[in-house]
């Protein structure tokens, strides 16, 4: 980090979203500041336009400088799927995980080769969440299974598929969101089963996963691991999973913008406690105001704590070996989904 300043280590922390199809003025100029790690885009951000995914995710890498920037999507299938065009359109992950792995890998291979031509170089999928609640109101069919072992296995395919053709994968939502009852987007869910229960069913698929080159946590209180969000828990995020579990790649936390969160903690504040926890980038997905008062407070308390300085520099440092391996590209014409893929995934919806 030397040479860097302080303001870029703690700016690349954060992978902001906005509103509108094309690069707004302030968030381009924050990305070529180096005051931003990335960006993430919604369906709010695309139109069927030809061309125009490309031009945006161009834009971001063009601004970002000598490192590309992380340019990401939440892509999984089914009901959660950004881009409606381009790309192939995978049924829920529920029904995709009942196929044999082959199909799924190159389920996921097609859609990263879609996705890299685009200029994207992140896909927020895996999810390695257990369909264990049929109540969950916010999971369900966005897992690949109701056992562990089927879970890690489909997803585990999936996400080889992505890193096949260049995309990262993320494999969500640490240590599993798949037995709430409530929606983290809207309140704090909690999960009230004992240890013994979290390792053999929600923690299992995450410890098959563990070299996958990104997690996501949840905004989720285990009362067996922690009082605090998982997002916000040194005990969960640097103890369990980096000093139980032995993940190495880059905690990516959930969108500090969601209510589970934002109820209770500011930008700011919520930044600090989740880089002080063990995140190492952090989703703040659509309010810009919100990604500057993030990075302000990162900065505010790297300045009179060497220690928390020295875990900016930490996080800052997996972050950029993460763009390196994984970097957005330009654009090229996008594959077309073979026709075989086509007729064996409309057998599954």
């Amino acid at each position: 980090m030397a040479g860097v300043s302080l303001r870029r280590i703690c700016g690349s922390l954060v992978i902001g979203g906005f509103a509108g199809t094309a690069l707004p003025k302030g968030f381009e100029s924050r990305l070529r500041a180096g005051e931003l790690g990335g960006a993430i885009l919604f369906a709010r951000n695309v139109t069927p336009d030809a061309g125009q995914v490309s031009q945006l995710c161009s834009a971001i890498r063009e601004t970002s400088g000598d490192l590309p920037p992380i340019v990401s999507v939440d892509q999984e299938g089914g009901r959660v799927a950004r881009i409606k065009h381009d790309v192939v359109r995978l049924p829920p992950a529920i029904a995709l995980g009942t196929t044999g792995d082959a199909m799924i890998e190159r389920a996921g291979a097609v859609l990263g080769e879609q996705l890299a031509a685009l200029g994207f170089s992140m896909d927020y999928a895996p999810v390695l969440d257990v369909h264990t609640n049929p109540k969950n109101p916010v999971i369900g069919d966005r897992a690949f299974a109701t056992t562990p072992e089927r879970a890690a296995a489909a997803a585990l395919a999936f996400a080889r598929g992505l890193m096949s053709s260049g995309v990262a994968p993320c494999g969500k939502h640490f240590p599993g969101h798949g037995d709430t009852l409530t929606d983290s987007h809207l309140e704090l869910p909690r999960v009230t089963h004992d240890r013994a229960r979290l390792d053999a069913i929600e923690l299992a698929p995450f410890r098959a996963a563990k070299a996958l080159p990104a997690f996501m946590s949840a905004h989720v209180v285990y009362d067996a691991l922690a009082k605090e969000p998982a997002t916000l828990s040194k005990r969960v995020a640097t103890d369990l999973l980096r000093g139980e579990l032995g993940f190495r790649g880059v905690l990516i936390s959930d969108d500090l913008e969601m209510k589970a969160v934002s109820k209770t903690y500011g930008a700011g504040e919520a930044a600090v406690l989740a880089v002080e926890a063990g995140c190492d980038a952090l989703l703040v997905c659509s309010d810009e105001d919100a990604q500057v008062a993030a990075v302000d407070a990162l900065v505010a308390r790297a300045e009179h704590d060497a220690s928390f300085r020295a875990r900016c520099e930490e996080a800052s440092g997996r972050v950029a070996e993460l763009r390196r391996a994984f970097p957005a590209k330009p654009p090229r014409p996008v594959p077309k989904t073979p026709d075989d893929l086509l007729a064996a995934l409309a057998r599954l919806s």
